[in-house]
């Protein structure tokens, strides 16, 4: 029975952690949603001051990429998706909260900008079939998130600095794997913690 009650109280598949916050209206639940939007692209923003320049690349270690995940695994595809879009238009509009606060769109690391739009739909669409709820499922979705942003953006590098493609690799991908591995291992502890607490506390 209590292992029955457990199961009922968890918050099922289809939810993301966004979700579980309450709005009882349909005027409130659009409030939150708007709110969560604008704190999706300002946490991203703020995550992208934080960098530490890499010698002979013009794209810097930042923590803006585990924020881009974080957004879109919390808020689900479609509110992941309009947090980016909203960080990446404000951003080309002159808001300088771009890495190393930087704005608008002639810089040769914006093709992850464009790629973490796509992040953050695929990862919130994979949190809404459960894919952050484990340790295993939340590695490899952030693992796939990493790709599709470095799939678009050294590409796009190697396009803005006439670079080869394996020079391009070197420059925008190789310097930043260890960092990937670390941010996901804190969202591999951090995601299916918060589920966990939350399905005990349901």
């Amino acid at each position: 029975m209590a292992t029955a009650a457990a199961v009922s109280r968890a918050p099922r598949t289809g939810t993301v952690l966004a979700d579980l916050l309450p709005a009882s209206t349909a005027g409130r639940a659009r409030v939150r949603d708007a709110a969560l939007v604008l704190g999706g692209a300002a946490l991203t923003g703020l995550a992208a001051q934080l960098t530490v320049p890499v010698p002979g690349s013009p794209v810097p270690v930042s923590g803006q990429t585990f924020a881009v995940l974080l957004v879109g695994t919390a808020l689900g595809a479609r509110r992941g998706f309009l947090s980016l879009a909203l960080y990446a238009v404000a951003g080309v509009a002159g808001m300088p909260w771009f890495a190393e606060a930087r704005s608008g769109a002639a810089f040769p690391s914006f093709g992850y900008v464009l790629g973490m739009l796509l992040a953050a739909t695929v990862v919130g669409a994979l949190a809404r079939r459960g894919a952050d709820r484990s340790v295993l499922r939340t590695a490899g979705t952030m693992a796939l998130g990493s790709a599709i942003i470095y799939a678009i953006g050294v590409p796009y590098l190697a396009l803005a600095t006439h670079m080869t493609m394996s020079q391009a690799v070197a420059a925008g991908l190789t310097p930043f794997l260890i960092g990937d591995a670390l941010k996901a291992a804190l969202a591999m502890g951090a995601l299916p913690a918060a589920w966990k607490l939350l399905g005990r506390r349901g």
